[in-house]
């Protein structure tokens, strides 16, 4: 594993030897892969041809030919025309992160949702890398007639045949995404709240959803366990149901192929009436990883107004003295939760805020309005309040299921 560190680059929140072990990490979530070793290669510049300089690409070559390495994972971005002048040079396969991520995503996938998105994330990086694919892209296929022109090229066929195969995902996704959206429409009717897990990718989210709910989704420490979205009903202390929901983890650079691809999976963070911020308390760097995921979660458009607690997980992992400080803060703050997901430390105190936050009960209501009112319509329905809509003479009536804040800020609209 190979974690480029390019000084000409604009400043990362990280350490590069973070940005490498968890790089290792990825690599090790990979079944069959044995990872020899990691190193972080400083560079003023990337160079244009072998991202490496020439001392560093012989360098390199020797400690992969005398530990006889088959394949090299480059921590970062690798062009098209890198990667084969890399691989022709040293005599191994190369992927880069976006290529592993990818890797780890088509081997973990399991809803029809899921492995859609997989086959259409990795259709679209292929696209890219016909360049390296193809050697032959002098050998033409004829045209039609005795005199029509050389024809297309073996890289537009295979570019073309890619399209065609990306459209035909598209469409299966889209089916997909209706049944989904069918789903949560059903759950509109039923009101309970529902409160989202989201968080960086191994902060325990999945350990933490399966001692709230008793469900059986896994949960290993290993980056990206967890892919598909698990929805599961709880029954708070108060006796109230809620619907709880587990998310992909989130990571840095996440390949913009994939933030597209799996943007319907995590719609379900947008529908959520609470969003519970899982934060691996212990980890070194965790006040960078919050911001990544602070980061995807404004790329996504969630509504400020949502209620955010943050859970500060695996306070089991932390020594005395950084336990005791940190139990200090989760008491001064109403937004924070401090919890052992492994032990069910904190897990009663996490509970009662969940059922404070969404403690508002909800109205039922039937209100009129007229159809020039159309963004007070507009409102309702994208609160997710609407539980039936009848067209009247001379406008709309509703059914509406909301709480008091809801109804206060509608009524200022």
């Amino acid at each position: 594993m190979i974690h480029p560190e390019i000084r000409s680059a604009a400043g990362s929140r990280r350490l590069p030897e973070h940005a490498l072990a968890e790089a290792m990490s990825l690599a090790l979530a990979l079944p069959g892969l044995e990872v020899v070793g990691g190193e972080v290669v400083r560079l003023p510049k990337p160079h244009a041809g072998h991202l490496f300089g020439t001392g560093k690409l012989a360098e390199l070559k020797e400690r992969l030919d005398a530990e006889e390495i088959d394949l090299v994972l480059v921590d970062g971005p690798v062009t098209p025309v890198q990667q084969r002048n890399l691989e022709k040079e040293w005599g191994v396969k190369l992927l880069d992160r976006t290529g592993l991520i990818l890797e780890i995503f088509a081997d973990r996938a399991r809803t029809r949702e899921g492995v859609l998105q997989v086959e259409l994330a990795a259709l679209s990086y292929q696209r890219t890398r016909l360049v390296r694919a193809w050697t032959h892209l002098e050998r033409q296929r004829g045209g039609l007639g005795f005199v029509g022109g050389p024809g297309e090229t073996q890289i537009e066929a295979d570019r073309r045949a890619i399209d065609e195969q990306m459209v035909r995902l598209r469409r299966q996704l889209a089916k997909v995404v209706k049944t989904r959206e069918l789903h949560r429409a059903a759950r509109r009717k039923v009101p309970f709240p529902i409160v989202a897990l989201v968080g960086y990718t191994n902060a325990g989210k999945s350990t933490l959803f399966n001692r709230m709910t008793g469900a059986a989704v896994m949960a290993k420490d290993m980056l990206f366990a967890t892919l598909d979205p698990t929805m599961r009903g709880i029954t708070l202390p108060s006796g109230r149901k809620v619907i709880m929901s587990d998310t992909v983890g989130f990571i840095s650079d996440l390949p913009h192929e994939l933030v597209a691809a799996f943007r319907a999976t995590l719609e379900e963070v947008l529908e959520a009436d609470l969003i519970l911020h899982v934060r691996d308390i212990s980890h070194p760097e965790t006040e960078e990883q919050a911001a990544d995921v602070g980061d995807i979660l404004e790329s996504l458009g969630v509504d400020e107004d949502v209620s955010l607690i943050e859970v500060w997980n695996k306070i089991d992992a932390l020594g005395p003295a950084t336990r005791e400080a940190l139990l200090v803060q989760d008491a001064r703050r109403a937004d924070v939760q401090a919890v052992s997901a492994l032990t069910g430390e904190g897990l009663e105190a996490l509970l009662a805020a969940i059922e404070a936050r969404l403690g508002e009960e909800r109205l039922d209501e039937t209100l009129s309005l007229p159809f020039s009112a159309g963004r007070a319509r507009a409102w309702l329905h994208e609160q997710n309040v609407v539980r039936a809509e009848r067209q009247t003479k001379t406008g709309w009536d509703f059914d509406v299921n909301w709480t008091e804040t809801q109804r206060q800020r509608f009524r200022a609209l």
